[in-house]
Parts: structure tokens; sequence; C-alpha cells
């Protein structure tokens, strides 16, 4: 019993706060006839639009966290207007939910409301009741249209009162809390596009952080590779081979020479897992410098058109670089090409690159042509790739990666 006059108590609580909030709503929604309304004037309207749509999504926010919160659920946070643009406000369902929910919620409000300042209208009765005796004749109070003279009346109406308010706090107060509830959340409740908008845009993100810090990560061991274990190796070497040269003994010579040429074999070794963790020339030279670099060692004639994209995500540059490699090699080694195109730029968030070669074409991703790895390492960052290879040639592989603006 206990529990359930603690629960009622916080329910006359959350529909007084209804109340209050159905009237702020009240005053809203002739504000917002007035803000539509202005649209047509031109430009105060189209100014003041987006504004009171922000307000308005602001406050269905704190309604829709108060109900969950009165409920004890969780709910998904949408998003207000992303836009200024007020052709494409209208486009927005969150929009129009808000501006919809806006008249129901104050009627709902005002009269749920009513129900929780019922009990407390008991109170400020049964406390009128009892004090009767000081007022002056003529002013008694009149509960109900039931004048209190006398201390009868004024018991009896009393006791009624604080029966009828003993029943209504622990058993209506609470359902009719949940019933606001419930429909503030249901009116609110974003639409499964909606709901999927959001968790794609937060996968997207997490998955952009995940990705550039994991391409911090592995510029990092490739820098402790390059500076640390690969210098050691080298002086490791170095010592081998001046130990091998003033030894007589050619028992133990020939161990040392065995370990000098190990050592070199791991250093080679080591060279490759580095080209392969995050090529070291990316790091000097950035992506145009080891294109231009890429170009200079194929056998072929390369013609570069490539601007300066400015800082990338590690990621995306390796990507791009080593997706540009395969498919220059892939063009030396199969088309039959006399001649290649490297192409680079970037626009407005995305950086494009395009390899171009003049051979015969006809390229199948099912033949082990490369295709298929260049596909993956560019779909693994939200990229996609194009390849247009007619029978006769030539053939273009085209790569869009986002690389943000």
């Amino acid at each position: 019993m206990r529990e359930r006059w603690r629960t009622g108590l916080r329910a006359g609580w959350y529909l007084v706060i209804t109340l209050l909030s159905g009237m702020v709503s009240l005053v809203m929604l002739p504000l917002t006839l007035v803000v539509l309304l202005t649209v047509p004037i031109g430009g105060l309207g189209l100014w003041l639009l987006p504004r009171w749509l922000k307000v308005l999504h602001d406050w269905s926010r704190v309604q829709r966290r108060r109900s969950a919160r009165w409920l004890g659920k969780t709910v998904q946070e949408v998003p207000g207007p992303g836009t200024d643009d007020f052709r494409r406000l209208w486009k927005e369902r969150a929009d129009r939910r808000i501006v919809l929910w806006l008249p129901t919620f104050s009627a709902l409000g005002l009269l749920l409301g009513l129900v929780g300042v019922f009990p407390l209208s008991l109170m400020v009765n049964i406390v009128q009741n009892l004090m009767w005796w000081l007022l002056p004749a003529g002013k008694y109070p009149q509960p109900y249209g039931v004048v209190i003279d006398g201390w009868p009346l004024a018991l009896g109406s009393s006791a009624l009162q604080l029966l009828l308010a003993v029943l209504l706090v622990p058993t209506i107060l609470a359902p009719v809390a949940r019933v606001h509830a419930r429909t503030c959340l249901h009116l609110l409740e974003p639409s499964e596009a909606e709901t999927l908008a959001v968790q794609v845009d937060e996968l997207q993100r997490t998955r952009a952080d995940v990705v550039d810090t994991h391409g911090a990560e592995l510029r990092r061991i490739e820098r402790d590779l390059h500076d640390g274990t690969q210098a050691r190796l080298v002086a490791i070497a170095m010592q081998l081979g001046l130990a091998q040269e003033g030894e007589a003994d050619p028992h133990i010579a020939e161990l040392i020479e065995r370990a000098h040429r190990g050592t070199e074999e791991a250093m080679v070794e080591l060279r490759d897992v580095i080209r392969g963790i995050h090529p070291p020339i990316l790091a000097d030279r950035g992506l145009p410098g080891a294109l231009t670099a890429l170009a200079g060692r194929t056998t072929l004639p390369v013609r570069l058109d490539v601007t300066d994209p400015g800082e990338l995500p590690v990621a995306v540059e390796t990507a791009v670089y080593y997706a540009v490699t395969e498919a220059v090699t892939n063009a030396v080694r199969h088309s039959g090409a006399t001649s290649i195109s490297i192409c680079l730029t970037r626009e407005d968030g995305t950086l494009r690159a395009e390899v171009f070669d003049d051979g015969h074409g006809g390229a199948d991703e099912d033949a082990g042509s490369g295709i298929q790895g260049v596909r993956r390492r560019v779909a693994a960052l939200d990229g996609d790739v194009s390849v247009v290879s007619p029978a006769g040639g030539p053939t273009v592989i085209g790569m869009v990666l986002p690389c943000g603006s």
C-alpha cells in the first residue's frame, strides 16, 4: 500500500507538471500559426520558421524524456531540423510530426493535468471547510454548492472529500499519468526510416572513428618498426660484418656469416611488413608524391593528373594508394596497354581516383584480375568502385571514397 501511495504521489506531481506544460504548449500554438502565416510575407517568415521549429523540437524532446522517465523507458534521441532551407523543411517527417503533436499535446495535457490537480483542490476545500468559523457571515465556503455554516457540515464534507482523495491518489492518478506518457511517446515516436537513418549516421560516425584510430595505430607501428626494430637489425648486421672480418677461426667466421645473412634476410622481410602496414613513401611524400613515384617505376608511360588533396585520413590515403597500385599493375600485366593515366581529385568531402589504360579491355573480375581486391579495399571505407572495360578497350577503373569536408 505504501508503494501505491508513493507511485500515486509521483503521478500527481507528473500530472501537475503536465498541466503546466499543456498551458505552455497552448501558448505555443498561436505563435506557431503566426510564424507559419509570416512565411508568405517573405524574408521574416523564412528566417523565423527554422528557428521556431528548433524551439518546438527542443520542447518536444523535453516532454519525450519526461514521459519516458515516468514509464521507466529509454528512448532514442531524434535529431532536430538539420537544415535552414525552407523548401526542405516540410519534407522532414520530424518537422511535420512535431507540428501535429503540439495541439494534441496541449489538449491532452490540460485535460489529464486537471485530474492530477483535483486531489489538491480537495485538500484546499478541506482546509477551507474546517476554517469556516473564521470567515464572516455570507462568506462561508460553498464546496459543490453546499454552504458550510456549521461544524456538522464542515466535518461531514471534509470527511467525504478526504475519503475521495484517499481513493483517487493511489488508484486513479498513476493510470492517468501512464495514459498521458504513452500517448506522448506514441505521438513523438520516430518512424522506422528515421530510426534507421539515425542508426546509420551513428554507425558511420563510429566506423569513421574506428578507421581513423586504426590508421593512426598502424602508422605508429610502422614508425616504431622502421625507427626501432629495423635500425637495431641494421646495427647488428654491421657488427656481425665487422666480427666476421676480424675472426681468424674459419668455423666461427662461418657461424658469424650465417648470422649476418639471416639478419639481412630478416631486414628484407621486415621492410616488406612495414610496406604492407603503411607505405613509408606515403608518410614521407604524401599521396601525390607516392603516385608520382609509382608512375616513375612503372614500365609503361604513365600520365599523371593529380591535384593535392590536402590532409587525408590515413586509412583513405592507404586504400587509394594500394588500389591505384593494383589497378596499374593489372594494366601492365594483363591489358596490353601502351600508356596509362592516373587522375586524382578531391571535391565536396569526396576523394576520386581514376586509372585509365588504352589496352584491349574486357577485364573479367572473376578471372583473378585483382579488381575484386580493389573493391573490397575501397568498400571497407564506404567507397565505391566502377569498372568500364568493353572488349577492345579502353579500361577505366574509378574509385570514390568519402574523406570528410
